[in-house]
């Protein structure tokens, strides 16, 4: 769908992206991460035909999209962190004329924000006037004049921003709808948490370049591989004790009255396997569960090193810190 190979923006001596690679397929619901001024917005804008880089490449589909301004046109719609909002007009009117500038006019336009309005949730606002919407509202309002040319790549730049907890749901819940159509979805957020809940796979970008790629799954999983176990004992303490100290895989061993806390090394066949031998000895166990980690976790402690990163190169270095 998108290949980005060696994109690379200078402003005098600093680099906004140094040589930044990036691969998205079709249908991806696309998370970028990093913190101000890591690249995240420029690679937007670059995406979204607003910004020349100084040097690489851009392909969507084939598309030179560096070149290919119709076609950028016609195949992405961007979001800003905060859009530009005609508030003497009324939502009805906004729509139309955003529609217009597409040339979607008549029944068509009509029928197409109107759709839109309703996937929103701004259908009963269609009469009213855009400045007596609340900011959640324009921010909505924003993403439907984004869509009204249906594109196939959809950027979002940090669209949550700002927004109270039931409009930044309404607005993730609408994204995994559009997600679950088919669209290609990149968007950026400080909010690590829900881009967990909602994104199919994640970039983290630090001054330019990205430092960790690829599914959201392999790395929380990798992250979790990483964290202690906890295991609460109903019965059998000693002979548990005496099970965890012996086996290969298992670090360090703290225990807390009927719960035990253990750095282990081990895959998830290994843990089923421990499991399994501590039952198999008599050893009541009442809880037995990895401790679970957090993407601002993993953030933080990626971004320490600035090191370009695939999944490959972060297991093998958090199998080197587990060695320690």
């Amino acid at each position: 769908m998108l290949d980005i190979r060696g994109l690379t923006k200078r402003y005098k001596n600093f680099f906004a992206l140094d040589h930044f690679d990036l691969h998205v397929d079709r249908g991806e619901l696309f998370g970028f991460v990093g913190p101000n001024g890591a690249g995240k917005t420029t690679t937007m804008k670059i995406l979204a035909g607003l910004l020349k880089p100084d040097a690489g490449t851009v392909v969507m589909e084939g598309h030179n999209v560096l070149k290919d301004r119709a076609y950028v046109r016609e195949s992405v719609g961007y979001m800003p962190d905060y859009a530009g909002i005609y508030d003497n007009m009324k939502v009805f009117e906004y729509m139309e004329f955003y529609a217009s500038t597409y040339r979607i006019q008549g029944l068509q336009a009509r029928e197409r924000y109107q759709e839109l309005l309703e996937m929103v949730g701004l259908s009963e606002k269609s009469s009213s006037y855009v400045e007596e919407l609340s900011r959640g509202m324009k921010q909505r309002l924003s993403l439907a004049r984004a869509l009204i040319h249906d594109p196939k790549l959809l950027i979002l730049d940090e669209p949550a921003s700002g927004l109270d907890p039931q409009s930044r749901y309404h607005l993730k819940e609408v994204l995994k709808y559009l997600s679950r159509e088919g669209k290609t979805i990149i968007i950026s957020s400080h909010i690590l948490s829900e881009l967990s809940e909602m994104c199919t796979d994640i970039g983290i970008i630090d001054k330019g370049k990205m430092i960790l790629r690829g599914s959201l799954i392999d790395i929380m999983d990798q992250v979790n591989q990483n964290n202690p176990l906890e295991i609460t004992i109903y019965e059998g303490m000693e002979e548990a004790a005496r099970i965890l100290r012996e086996h290969p895989k298992v670090q360090t061993i703290t225990f807390n009255y009927h719960k035990i806390v253990v750095s282990f090394s081990g895959s998830h066949e290994e843990e089923a396997r421990l499991l399994k031998k501590l039952v198999m000895n008599d050893v009541l166990v009442y809880e037995f569960i990895r401790r679970t980690g957090s993407l601002e976790n993993l953030f933080m402690q990626i971004t320490e090193g600035k090191e370009e990163m695939t999944i490959q190169s972060f297991r093998e270095k958090e199998e080197g810190y587990s060695q320690c």
